[in-house]
C-alpha cells in the first residue's frame, strides 16, 4: 500500500463514514472505491465498486472503474467482461472502449486493440488517450500513415503528455521524417519520458 497524503486520508475517512451512515448509497460506495484505488488499496476498491454494482446494476461508471482495477490486478477476463457490460450502460462509452483496447493490446491482439481505440475516438473525438493508444497499436500493426494521423491528434489534445510526443516521434520515424521525429522525441524526453534505447539509436543513424 502506498503512502497517502492528508487530503486523501481525509477523503477516505469521510466516505467510509458516509458508507456506514448510508449503506444503500451507490455514490458513496463508488467514490470510496475510487479513493481506495488512488491510495493503492485495490482489493478494497474492488469490493466497494462491486457493492455499488450490487446496489445499481446499471451503474456504468462503476463497471468501467472496477474493470480498470481488475486490469491492474491482472484479472483480464474479469476486466474485459466488466467493460463490455459498461458499453451497454454508458451514453458515452469511450473509456470502456479504451479499456477493452488495452486488454487486447496486453494480450497481443493488436488489430482488435486498434478497433477498440477507433470506436473510442468515434464516441469522443476529444479523448486524447484514445488517440495516443491508437497510434501505439497502429505502429505495431504497421499502419504508419494511420499512426501518424492518430499521434498528431494525440499531441494536439495532450501537448503536455510525454508518451504522446514519443508516439509521434516513432510514427514520424516510420514515415521517414527523421528531423521532426528527433524534435518530438526531445519534447518527450524533456517531459520525463524514457524512450526505448534501440529507437533512439535507430533514429540517430538516420540523422
Amino acid at each position: 500500500m502506498k503512502e497517502i497524503n492528508e487530503e486523501l486520508a481525509g477523503a477516505i475517512a469521510d466516505l467510509e463514514r458516509e458508507c456506514q451512515e448510508s449503506p444503500a448509497s451507490v455514490r458513496a460506495h463508488h467514490h470510496l472505491g475510487l479513493v481506495y484505488r488512488q491510495a493503492g488499496r485495490l482489493e478494497e476498491a474492488a469490493e466497494k465498486l462491486e457493492r455499488a454494482i450490487e446496489l445499481d446494476d446499471q451503474a456504468g461508471e462503476s463497471y468501467v472503474n472496477l474493470g480498470a482495477i481488475y486490469f491492474e490486478m491482472g484479472l483480464l477476463d474479469k476486466a474485459l467482461a466488466l467493460n463490455k457490460k459498461a458499453l451497454a450502460q454508458l451514453v458515452k462509452p469511450a473509456q470502456a472502449h479504451v479499456n477493452i483496447g488495452l486488454i487486447h493490446q496486453h494480450r497481443g491482439n493488436f488489430q482488435e486493440a486498434v478497433n477498440s481505440y477507433q470506436k473510442a475516438t468515434v464516441h469522443d473525438p476529444e479523448f486524447g488517450m484514445a488517440w495516443v493508444n491508437l497510434a501505439s497499436a497502429q505502429i505495431i500493426e504497421g499502419d504508419y500513415q494511420g499512426a501518424l494521423g492518430s499521434a498528431r491528434k494525440g499531441v494536439e489534445l495532450n501537448p503536455d503528455f510525454a508518451m504522446a510526443h514519443n508516439n509521434l516521434a516513432v510514427a514520424l520515424y516510420f514515415n521517414k521524417d527523421y528531423k521532426e521525429a528527433r524534435a518530438e522525441l526531445d519534447k518527450a524526453i524533456a517531459q520525463g519520458y524514457q524512450p526505448e534505447p534501440k529507437f533512439v539509436e535507430a533514429l540517430e543513424q538516420e540523422l
